[in-house]
């Protein structure tokens, strides 16, 4: 990071098929060594099998999941005085959005057996209703905010 300047956000382009920037981050970020175009029929084909299951635009079914697994809060830690506090903050939207993307993938990619699109789809879709272990990590982030509240003046 410069210590002057101010660091400019990039901008992301949308998507081919959607035309939509949450799908291309979704996309960028299963992306390995570059193979952009193996990270999109993974994304699409996912996208295909919520169609099919839920009879319908998979758009919101995605923005739903996104939207169930992104905190509000999380803990940073805090050296005061000689000792580390778990400090809760409040998570910016951006932030919010990487974390949820985050750990939908991590959650998918823990998930036994299967293609990875099916894996992605099972997973955006239990987000969705608020289940699976995406939205765990989310409430378990949660809860430890919580836990930390009385170090919340701390917070600068």
């Amino acid at each position: 990071m410069p210590r002057r300047a101010r660091v400019t956000k990039r901008k992301i382009a949308p998507d081919a098929r959607y035309q939509n920037v949450t799908i291309s981050r979704l996309i960028n970020r299963i992306m390995n060594c570059g193979k952009k175009s193996t990270a999109e029929r993974i994304v699409y084909d996912a996208l295909d099998i919520i169609a099919e299951q839920v009879k319908g635009d998979p758009l919101p079914t995605l923005e739903l999941a996104l939207r169930n697994a992104t905190p509000m809060l999380e803990v940073k830690p805090r050296r005061v005085g000689g000792a580390t506090y778990q400090v809760p903050i409040e998570v910016r939207q951006g932030r919010g959005i990487a974390l949820a993307i985050r750990w939908l993938l991590k959650a998918t990619k823990a998930r036994g057996g299967k293609s990875m699109a099916e894996k992605l789809a099972a997973e955006i879709l239990d987000a969705s209703q608020r289940q699976g272990a995406t939205v765990k990590k989310r409430d378990d982030t949660h809860r430890m905010a919580e836990a930390n509240r009385a170090f919340a003046h701390y917070r600068w």
